[in-house]
């Protein structure tokens, strides 16, 4: 690492950018990119991120009802700017037999098999490089992210997000190896080499996820720069935080509890195709809540409180509970008294059936529901994507008592459920529409509000419900919104004390 070494020129400039490539998928790039733009909103400096394509399963809504990848939100809020689908241009959705449901700035346009896909590239590209210009047209600064790593031979002469984007705009690239994967050395070279000439734009490495000793470290670092020919910008330590996930790459047990206390248990089904997972990521920063992910029959019904999160394709997830027997261990929880919740997805399979008509999301045109709910759901278009504003206007049993603050979430779904909706009084932000969200039925109830959790008060009464159930003292909710804050200052400050941003900076003239 050379804290002194000045960076290099680039030939050809079109604007300020700078692009985060990473040896593969989960290095770190995402959270390197958010602390990036909290560092430049801190200095001033009107920065915006961009991720050209992304694949993930969790979303966010713009204000305008654009659908983009969750991780662009927060790297958004890190740079203190509002979220737009131009920061993320397009997003895919994995979906099963049908491939990937395709997002185009915001809106879907349908499923495609991979064939399907990279036929559609020419599209793509117009697409993505549209939305970098307006970007680049309106912010000082934009920080760019790849997906996956680079040097992916069988697929280089398709990608539209890391190496041609960064050509494109004239970004130098900072290349992330995550050394907790091992063999860091090998894929921040093979990386690099793979490239041929295209390397010159890689202007340094960084390496992320580091617990050990740096005297052990060094001579690796300094025969790769040898090697590469680019210097060492960093050693990034492993750092525990509480910022969103980008995939379901991360899912493990999570939250904490009190020392010689006991913990409330909130078992999450591990929906095959689950989607919107980060709903339940506020549930886990509370200091005697335990959020676990599970399939398993004892652990299910051994909760304090079951969650069937959202699915890309609820048919076949519901189907997998079913043939599984997971379906049968969630009703006798029921049955014994354990409160269930179905968020989107899991709303729809709480119900007596879900119709897929038009073939949206597999060939089954009907399944059965468990029947928990009384309503049923058709899966039809147009895609609802939009923030909402929420009452509670029915109380939820066994949770709490009902009252009547301003709730905020958002909904993305294909289905319209029917029958017994009754909880929430909504407003769509994107079109201005009231309508009726959620069903309850004794201790099980299900909504299509996304974000519901994120409302401390809100939280604090559902889980201060279960706690007056499970004979625990009552708490008072942490501030989800404060904590997230701080996650993303402290990666910041990790990128300030351990990268060399003067090189950095210096790229960026």
């Amino acid at each position: 690492m050379s804290k002194g070494v000045k960076a290099p020129k680039l030939e050809k400039e079109k604007g300020k950018s700078l692009m985060v490539l990473g040896t593969g998928s989960g290095v770190g790039k995402s959270l390197i990119v958010t602390g990036l733009l909290r560092i430049f909103s801190d200095m001033g400096i009107d920065a915006a991120p961009f991720k050209a394509q992304n694949m993930a399963l969790n979303c966010f809504i713009t204000r305008g009802g654009g659908e983009i990848g969750r991780a662009q939100a927060l790297q958004a809020e890190a740079a203190r700017v509002e979220a737009t689908t131009d920061m993320n241009p397009i997003l895919l959705k994995a979906t099963g037999d049908a491939g990937c449901q395709v997002i185009a700035e915001g809106r879907s346009v349908g499923n495609m098999t991979a064939r399907e896909y990279y036929a559609f590239g020419p599209d793509a590209w117009r697409i993505v490089t549209s939305s970098y210009r307006r970007l680049a047209e309106k912010h000082e600064l934009v920080v760019m992210e790849g997906a996956g790593s680079p040097s992916e031979i069988n697929l280089m002469d398709k990608d539209i997000v890391n190496m041609r984007m960064a050509k494109h705009a004239g970004a130098p690239a900072l290349l992330v190896g995550d050394i907790e994967k091992g063999g860091v050395f090998a894929s921040l070279y093979g990386t690099v080499v793979f490239q041929g000439e295209d390397s010159s734009l890689i202007r340094g490495y960084i390496i992320n996820k580091f617990r050990g000793d740096m005297d052990i470290l060094a001579p690796g670092l300094e025969m790769l720069s040898r090697k590469t020919g680019m210097p060492c910008l960093g050693v990034l330590p492993y750092m525990r935080h509480f910022l969103s996930e980008e995939d379901s790459l991360s899912l493990h047990l999570s939250g904490t509890s009190l020392s010689g206390g006991r913990a409330l248990r909130i078992v999450v089904v591990r929906n095959h195709f689950i989607s919107n997972f980060t709903d339940f990521e506020p549930m886990a920063l509370e200091p005697d809540v335990e959020v676990v992910y599970s399939l398993r029959p004892k652990e299910i019904e051994g909760a304090d409180l079951i969650i069937i999160p959202g699915s890309k394709n609820t048919s076949r997830d519901l189907l997998l509970l079913r043939q599984s027997g997971v379906e049968r261990s969630i009703k006798e929880a029921v049955r014994k008294g354990v409160p269930l919740i179905g968020m989107c997805g899991g709303f729809q399979m709480l119900g007596h059936a879900i119709k897929d008509p038009f073939g949206i999301e597999s060939e089954m045109k009907e399944i059965k529901g468990m029947g928990l709910l009384d309503v049923e759901t058709v899966l039809e278009d147009p895609k609802v994507t939009t923030q909402v504003e929420a009452f509670e206007v029915g109380q939820i049993e066994a949770f709490e008592t009902g009252q009547m603050e301003k709730l905020s979430g958002y909904e993305v779904h294909m289905g319209r459920s029917t029958g017994d909706i009754s909880i929430f009084k909504l407003k769509r932000l994107a079109t201005g529409e009231a309508v009726l969200d959620g069903s309850r039925k004794a201790g099980v109830w299900g909504t299509y509000i996304h974000g519901l959790f994120d409302n401390d008060a809100f939280r604090g009464r559902l889980l201060n419900g279960l706690r007056v159930r499970a004979g625990l003292p009552e708490r008072k909710p942490v501030n989800n919104g404060a904590i997230r804050e701080k996650s993303i200052n402290a990666m910041a400050d990790a990128i300030r004390e351990n990268l060399n941003m003067g090189y950095i900076e210096d790229l960026l003239k």
